[in-house]
């Protein structure tokens, strides 16, 4: 039987990379998906993905710094499919690099509204909901660095370093109303974005994990449903690298 049979999800930033892979899994599992992305043409994509495999999904466009679209986000999934038992809260960005001194304070908001105010907002609407619902899932991305620092991007460290308490705290203050919240904190994952990167800049990323290699969206998502499913009913509150021993060293 499908892990995830008449659940109904959504997952931000699933256009492309990790979202896309958590998307796509959940809906092979059975859930409804419904796929949010701030870039129209890659979240249809995905959804036509899903179709083609047999799937359920519907795409709801949305940029999570936006506070009225996260909440649009909630309002549509549950007008399509009547209730919200997953919250993937996965959009984020890298932001301009800089070391901490010279990082233009717009570019610092630009970093928080999405990595950190983005999956706030994403807690707060889905919760309000599941309240509803009688229970959910919440699952938001963070990073290795949440735990790590990364020399010249203090905004993408500070806010996932934030999404870790921010995951703790709503983990505890719901957990008696079957409301779970949990983080995952991947390493540097081989998406079409690091695609961009010169060799050497890349080889250098593989390097940093003992594994010997860059991971695969596809392993992030094995974890992102193991965390929304009935197997990890006694798991709340916490956080779970998955980054080929990268924080071990």
């Amino acid at each position: 039987m499908s892990k995830l049979q008449n659940k109904v999800a959504y997952v931000t930033g699933a256009g492309s990379g990790i979202g896309k892979a958590i998307a796509v899994l959940y809906a092979q599992e059975g859930a409804k998906v419904v796929v949010s992305d701030i870039n129209e043409s890659h979240g249809n994509d995905v959804v036509e993905l899903i179709k083609k495999e047999g799937g359920d999904a519907i795409f709801v466009k949305a940029d999570t710094a936006s506070a009225e679209d996260v909440e649009r986000l909630v309002a549509k999934t549950v007008e399509q499919y009547g209730r919200l038992d997953i919250a993937c809260n996965n959009a984020g960005i890298g932001g301009k690099q800089a070391m901490g001194a010279d990082l233009s304070i717009e570019d610092w908001k630009t970093i928080i509204d999405i990595n950190l105010n983005g999956v706030f907002y994403g807690c707060k609407y889905a919760t309000q909901q599941m309240l509803k619902n009688g229970g959910g899932v919440i699952i938001n991305m963070g990073s290795i660095h949440s735990i790590t620092a990364v020399p010249g991007s203090v905004g993408y460290a500070a806010a996932k370093h934030a999404v870790l308490g921010l995951t703790r705290n709503f983990g505890i203050e719901y957990a008696s109303q079957n409301i779970r919240v949990n983080a995952i904190g991947p390493g540097y994952i081989d998406t079409p974005l690091l695609d961009k990167l010169p060799s050497e800049q890349k080889d250098a990323l593989v390097a940093k994990h003992p594994i010997g290699r860059l991971g695969k969206a596809e392993e992030v998502a094995q974890l992102a449903l193991f965390l929304s499913t009935d197997d990890a009913t006694f798991i709340n509150g916490s956080y779970y690298n998955i980054d080929g021993g990268y924080t071990a060293v």
